[in-house]
C-alpha cells in the first residue's frame, strides 16, 4: 500500500530541553537528506544510529541537531523513520517542522504513526488502543494496565480463544465433508468441554472491566452532607491544596466543585456538592438538586457527618438517598466533643466502613485512603498474570461473543446438528476478531486513531 511520507512534532508543545520532530514513510530520508548538514548523509547512514549535525531552511541554520535514522520494517511504524532531536522551545521545534514539511512530506493526523505500526503489522489493535491509554494514563494502575496490554497479554488471550474456535470450526465443516475420515463420534463431549472453558474465560474477561475502568478513568466519588459538615475541608485536604471555599457560614458550597486526586495509586475523580437540606434558597437548592443527580451516577459516596451536631431529619434523608449506593461515612470533627458515635448510625449504615477523622486537623485521612483502595482493589495485582479490559468497545465485543457461545452450549445440550452451531462459533470468532483488529472496517480504525494526540 503507498502511502504518504508523514511528519509531525512528538513531543510536548511547550518551553523543554528538546523537542522530537518524526518522519516515517518511503521518503523520510530523501526529505531529511535535503535539509540536514553533518558529516553523512542520511540515505547512506546505517539503520539505527545516530548522527550530529544541523537543520538548514533554505539559506538559514534553524537548529543544532541529533538525527535519528531506522529503517524499516524495524521501526515503531514499520516504515522508514527519521527522528529530529532539537532545542525544545516551541518556535524551534515548529521551524524544523516546516523545514520538513516543505521537502512535499504531509503533516500526520492524530494517531496516524500508530495507526500505520498496525496496518503494518507492527501491532494489533488491542495494543495500539493500548499505546493511546498509556499517554493518557493518570496513575500507577492505569500506566501498569496499558503496559500490560501493550505487551499483548489480551491479543494472546484472544488469539488462544480464537484459534480453539477455529479448529472446531474447522473440524465440524471437515466431518461434514469427509466423514469417511472424520466423525462425530464423542466429538459432543470434546466440544463442551472447550464451550465450557471459552465461555468462563470470556466471563473473567469480561468481569475484569469494572476494575480496568477504575484504572484507567478512576473511581467516580461524591461526598455530600448537610451544610458545613466539613465536606469542603476534606476536599481540601485531599486535593492537598485549597480547592473549595472553607467559612463557618452554612451553604457556602452552592453549586459542586469537581476535582481529580491520586490516593494511593487510584484516582478519583472528586465532586464536592452542596449541603444537602431543606432550604428556599433558589440557588441553594438548585445545588442541592445537582447533588443528588451526582449520587446517582457515583461509583462511591463518601458521606461527611458532623459528629459534634445531633442527628436531624436532613441525615435521614442523605441516609435514604445513598442506602444502595457503595459508601464510606466519615465522622468528621473528631477533635471536637462528639455527639453523634459510631454505635449511633451502625444501623443506619448497614455494612459500609465508618471512619472517625478531622478534616482541620487531618487526622484518620490515611485510614480513607486505605479503606478506598481496600474496596476497589481486592489484594495485590499482578499485571503480568492478570488481564484487565480496560475498553468499552473491547468489553462491548466480548458480550457479544460470549451470547454467541452460550446458544453453541444450548444447542450442543438441544442435541441440534453439528453445522448449525457452526453458524454461532464463527459469529463468536468474528467479535473476538474485532479486538485485534482483524474484523473492523475503515471507519472504525480511523474513529479510534482519531482520538490519539497528534505525533503519535
Amino acid at each position: 500500500m503507498e502511502r504518504k511520507t508523514i511528519a509531525a512534532i512528538s513531543t510536548g508543545m511547550t518551553n523543554a530541553g528538546i523537542g522530537i520532530v518524526r518522519i516515517s514513510g518511503d521518503r523520510a530520508f530523501s526529505a531529511a537528506d535535503r535539509i540536514f548538514r553533518g558529516k553523512e548523509k542520511i540515505t547512506e547512514c546505517k539503520s539505527h544510529t545516530i548522527h550530529y549535525g544541523y537543520i538548514v531552511d533554505g539559506d538559514v541554520t534553524v537548529d543544532q541537531v541529533l538525527v535519528m535514522v531506522m529503517k524499516g520494517p524495524r521501526t515503531f511504524t514499520g516504515e522508514d523513520t527519521v527522528e529530529i532531536n532539537c532545542h525544545g522551545g516551541t518556535y524551534v521545534v515548529t521551524r524544523v517542522l516546516e523545514a520538513v514539511l516543505k521537502q512535499g512530506v504531509a503533516p500526520a493526523q492524530p494517531g496516524e504513526f500508530t495507526k500505520r505500526a498496525f496496518l503494518n503489522g507492527k501491532m494489533d489493535l488491542s495494543q495500539a488502543e493500548a499505546v493511546g491509554d498509556l499517554i493518557s494514563s493518570e496513575n500507577e494502575y492505569a500506566m501498569k494496565s496499558s503496559v500490560s496490554q501493550l505487551k499483548g497479554n489480551i491479543k494472546n488471550k484472544i488469539y488462544d480463544i480464537r484459534n480453539k474456535i477455529i479448529y472446531h470450526t474447522a473440524y465440524i465443516e471437515s466431518a461434514l465433508d469427509d466423514p469417511e475420515h472424520y466423525n462425530f463420534e464423542g466429538y459432543d463431549a470434546k466440544i463442551t468441554e472447550t464451550v465450557n472453558w471459552i465461555i468462563n474465560e470470556l466471563d473473567t474477561l469480561i468481569n475484569s472491566y469494572r476494575n480496568g475502568k477504575i484504572f484507567k478513568e478512576g473511581i467516580q466519588t461524591t461526598i455530600v452532607g448537610k451544610p458545613n459538615a466539613g465536606k469542603s475541608s476534606l476536599l481540601n485536604v485531599l486535593a492537598g491544596h485549597e480547592r473549595a471555599i472553607v467559612t463557618d457560614i452554612e451553604g457556602t458550597t452552592r453549586d459542586v466543585i469537581e476535582e481529580q486526586i491520586n490516593v494511593d495509586g487510584i484516582t478519583l475523580n472528586v465532586v464536592d456538592t452542596a449541603g444537602i437540606r431543606d432550604t428556599e434558597d433558589k440557588v441553594e437548592k438548585i445545588g442541592v438538586d445537582r447533588a443528588v443527580d451526582y449520587v446517582k451516577n457515583s461509583d462511591l459516596v463518601i458521606y461527611v457527618i458532623d459528629s459534634s451536631r445531633k442527628l436531624d431529619e436532613n441525615d435521614e434523608k442523605i441516609f435514604d438517598m445513598i442506602y444502595d449506593k457503595r459508601k464510606i461515612i466519615l465522622l468528621n470533627k473528631s477533635d471536637l466533643e462528639a455527639v453523634v458515635s459510631r454505635d449511633m448510625i451502625t444501623e443506619k449504615a448497614g455494612d459500609a466502613p465508618v471512619i472517625e477523622i478531622s478534616a482541620a486537623e487531618e487526622t484518620g485521612i490515611n485510614e480513607l485512603s486505605k479503606t478506598i483502595k481496600d474496596m476497589f482493589i481486592k489484594g495485590d495485582i499482578s499485571f503480568n498474570e492478570e488481564i484487565y479490559i480496560t475498553s468499552a468497545r473491547q468489553k462491548n465485543a466480548l458480550r457479544t461473543a460470549l451470547e454467541s457461545m452460550m446458544k453453541v452450549k444450548e444447542s450442543i445440550a438441544s442435541g441440534m446438528p453439528e453445522d448449525f452451531y457452526s453458524i454461532d462459533l464463527m459469529d463468536a470468532y468474528e467479535a473476538l476478531g474485532s479486538i485485534t483488529g482483524e474484523a473492523v472496517g475503515e471507519d472504525l480504525v480511523n474513529e479510534i486513531f482519531s482520538r490519539f494526540c497528534m505525533g503519535k
